[in-house]
């Protein structure tokens, strides 16, 4: 018969080898999170490197529709169109213009672009197509792209994360209705041929950040950009200021909505202290782009604006030429390399890394 004795201390033994004692559970859940901490970073690497390709591939789908709108039209689009005659309403965005150049989407199609989006016979699709989140116009990285809703609580606006070249300061002159230096102006048709520094050589588009805070009808805008951050930003007071009012309406022609202008480097920070206590990092624009295309315009006031490339993507812009190409520039990239890049026949020798 076994003894119970030297059975019974058999059995404690074992139960006692079998179990974690405290100081090894405390171990190993050290242990756990340090491979978590040192996983955490390489996993966020990855979605930031996916969410950046999925932005370049937005580019270069955008690359794509304006080039079909070109073998149809054998020019590429203005980046605002209103053929209404009259300053009333909003011009459409060339960003509108050449999405029926993609594929499918008939509702694009069916938009009378002859009409200034918030015109009369546009009231339905104002409510409609402007409050449309348009998936290619988006990047993945921008928390602020969402829905712009009116007073009533209704869906009124959506934004978008590209903005066409308007050039490096003077957008337009609707006295004599002549373009900006920069690939695209309001109600300018530009054919191949005046790219004379090249399409390889000229930004077609570049990222911008929803819903900027900006400042505009600044009737004060010198007629020569000033030369750094501080002298914009102390022209806001003078405008209309909206903490979150820029690139708010892919629909909208204007460029203070779907454009940017070179006058300073990508991500260049220009902080205006507002009243609120907040220091915003603002775009500032003179008078605004009408729907008006005839020289019967009333205004005589260039249109100006520094409007600056922004991105969520650390250090850089995504940026695409007017060839269809597409590449991020670095936000370090020489002041003079990025507006050479921004003119369509400046005649410039770009060199260096851009």
């Amino acid at each position: 018969m076994p003894n119970p004795t030297v059975f019974a201390v058999k059995t404690s033994t074992a139960s006692r080898s079998a179990a974690f004692t405290l100081v090894e559970l405390l171990v190993v859940i050290a242990i756990i999170g340090t491979l978590v901490g040192m996983l955490l970073p390489a996993v966020q690497g990855a979605r930031e490197a996916a969410r950046r390709s999925a932005c370049q591939n937005n580019l270069r789908q955008l690359g794509l529709a304006l080039h079909n709108y070109e073998s149809a039209r054998r020019f590429f689009p203005p980046s605002a169109q209103s053929l209404t005659g009259t300053a009333s309403g909003s011009p459409w965005s060339g960003q509108a213009l050449i999405l029926p150049y993609m594929e499918g989407d008939t509702l694009f199609k069916n938009i009378d672009f002859s009409q200034a989006y918030s015109g009369t016979s546009n009231n339905s699709l104002n409510t409609t197509v402007s409050a449309m989140r348009v998936d290619v116009l988006i990047c993945s990285s921008d928390p602020q792209a969402t829905q712009v809703f009116d007073t009533a609580g209704k869906p009124k606006h959506f934004p978008l994360n590209y903005g066409l070249n308007m050039g490096d300061y003077v957008v337009y002159d609707p006295a004599t209705q002549t373009p900006g230096a920069g690939a695209f102006a309001p109600f300018t048709k530009p054919r191949a041929n005046t790219f004379t520094d090249g399409l390889s050589k000229t930004i077609a588009m570049s990222e911008v950040k929803a819903r900027t805070p900006r400042s505009q009808d600044i009737g004060s805008m010198p007629a020569t950009a000033p030369t750094g951050p501080a002298g914009i930003a102390a022209l806001v007071t003078s405008g209309s200021f909206s903490p979150d009012g820029g690139h708010t309406e892919w629909v909208c022609g204007r460029a203070l909505h779907i454009g940017f202008t070179t006058t300073f480097p990508p991500n260049t920070v220009v902080s205006y202290p507002h009243t609120d206590g907040r220091v915003y990092d603002v775009d500032v624009f003179s008078v605004r782009e009408l729907s008006a295309t005839k020289a019967s315009d009333s205004s005589t006031t260039k249109v100006r604006g520094v409007v600056t490339s922004r991105s969520h993507h650390s250090g850089i812009v995504n940026t695409m030429l007017m060839d269809g190409s597409v590449r991020p520039i670095a936000s370090d990239v020489d002041a003079t390399t990025w507006r050479a890049l921004g003119s369509r026949a400046g005649g410039e020798a770009i060199s260096g890394d851009y």
